[in-house]
């Protein structure tokens, strides 16, 4: 029973709260505005788009002014943040004068970060809590042609370099050719490992790479893997790759005469973008 009444006071306070809160919003997106009263702060002449109201950013907002951290806050309300910041107002007064203490004590700046597009706002008579974020979205920004096309031209200009992978000396080697079979088994596993939320060489119905190369049709005569995931462009996925001396090894090794490569993204996956390149050499 204690349960449900402090679950129903939370819930009432919400209530209360985005109702005294409803002004508000639209004095934030007045001071975000060209012409607003932060005009001067204004560190371009872009016109910054309104942030866009989201209760689970209010529920963050609520979380905040009962003691929560801001990440332990947007854990609890679900919200991925690819970027998040918080505003406290404080004191007597301070939620029946919340737009004019806003616009006067310097928190034009913060207000008008660009990158922020949501907001979820806390307020009762002596606190006001603004929690401005930008939802995580994953993407690439590449057709997946455009992104194999991409790591390939990266992965050839490596490969003409000698370098070491680790403590593993390698010569500079020929470039790497297109392989459309190659392709395709990059892209099954990739999809695989964001559709399935999982980040493994092993597939989701155990097959390991060669297994998953010979399904596609392709005869080696070797054959190597490398997985990335959480990158957002084919010149990070690549350039993690070198640094990690076993992918370094497989991206260097001349035995190799074609590659493949794919992504696959799931907004509700832990890593958001899953990569996964495939080597061979033909029998």
């Amino acid at each position: 029973m204690q349960k449900i009444i402090v679950k129903a006071a939370l819930l009432l306070m919400l209530v209360c709260s985005s109702a005294a809160a409803n002004g508000l919003y639209d004095a934030i997106n007045g001071l975000r505005s060209e012409a607003g009263p932060c005009a001067s702060a204004a560190s371009g002449t872009e016109r910054l788009p309104p942030l866009v109201r989201r209760s689970a950013l209010e529920r963050v907002a609520a979380g905040l002014a009962h003691g929560e951290k801001l990440r332990q806050s947007l854990a609890a309300a679900g919200y991925r943040a690819t970027r998040s910041t918080a505003i406290n107002v404080s004191g007597d007064g301070a939620g029946a004068h919340a737009a004019g203490i806003l616009a006067s004590r310097g928190y034009c700046r913060q207000l008008q970060n660009a990158a922020m597009t949501e907001v979820g706002i806390y307020q009762d008579a002596r606190q006001i809590w603004i929690v401005m974020a930008t939802p995580f979205a994953a993407s690439v920004g590449l057709s997946e042609d455009a992104a194999g096309q991409r790591v390939l031209t990266l992965v050839n200009q490596a490969r003409a370099t000698a370098r070491y992978c680790g403590n593993r000396p390698f010569d500079a080697a020929p470039p790497l050719r297109w392989n459309d079979a190659l392709a395709k088994a990059s892209r099954q596993h990739a999809e695989d490992m964001a559709h399935n939320n999982y980040f493994s060489h092993s597939g989701h119905d155990g097959s390991d790479p060669a297994q998953r190369v010979e399904r596609v049709g392709y005869k080696y005569r070797s054959t190597a893997e490398n997985i990335a995931a959480g990158q957002m462009k084919a010149l990070d996925a690549v350039a993690d790759w070198i640094k990690s001396p076993a992918h370094c090894a497989n991206l260097m090794n001349p035995a190799f005469t074609d590659m493949g490569v794919a992504f696959s993204v799931n907004r509700g996956s832990e890593m958001g973008v899953y990569w996964t390149q495939e080597f061979g050499a033909r029998r």
